[in-house]
């Protein structure tokens, strides 16, 4: 497998998930921060998620942009779909993901939707369950997205 240089990457969506202000206390006083989740894909089957902490708002979303391109993972996909069903739970985030018919569109919530779109996903359902942590949301996502076979090989399990 090749690894792409983030210049040569072909063009990229990016979505903000969620940006919060941190502020650490100290003797002097408050000394304020700010993280960003990013999300980043092709659109063709391949996303990437960071998280990146700064002292202004627009250095955290760069720092977690460029990271988020070097953590690109390739994802199985079914046409416009996900090739069977999967749940997948990282820390208190749970995760169901089921394939849904053309037309039907990405039924998600914000965290999972932006995962989803970015891989290219168009058809999907999806239920997050007991947690609704972004990060841990974000990271069950990719983690149930990484652990789908392909599609052939679920149709030879079916089978036999």
């Amino acid at each position: 497998m090749r690894e792409l240089n983030i210049e040569q990457q072909p063009e990229l969506i990016e979505k903000v998930v969620s940006i919060n202000r941190i502020t650490k206390v100290t003797k002097g006083g408050k000394k304020l921060s700010f993280s960003a989740l990013v999300v980043v894909g092709d659109r063709k089957g391949r996303v990437g998620f960071a998280l990146a902490k700064a002292g202004e708002v627009a250095d955290a979303i760069r720092k977690s942009l460029s990271r988020a391109k070097k953590s690109l993972v390739h994802i199985n996909l079914a046409g416009s779909t996900i090739p069977h069903e999967m749940v997948t739970k990282f820390g208190a985030a749970k995760i169901l993901l089921k394939p849904a018919s053309e037309g039907t569109g990405v039924i998600a919530s914000g965290p999972v939707r932006a995962v989803c779109e970015a891989c290219g996903i168009k058809d999907i359902l999806t239920k997050s369950l007991n947690s609704n942590n972004p990060i841990n949301v974000i990271k069950a996502t990719v983690l149930a997205l990484q652990n789908l076979k392909e599609a052939q090989d679920e149709k030879n399990e079916q089978e036999g």
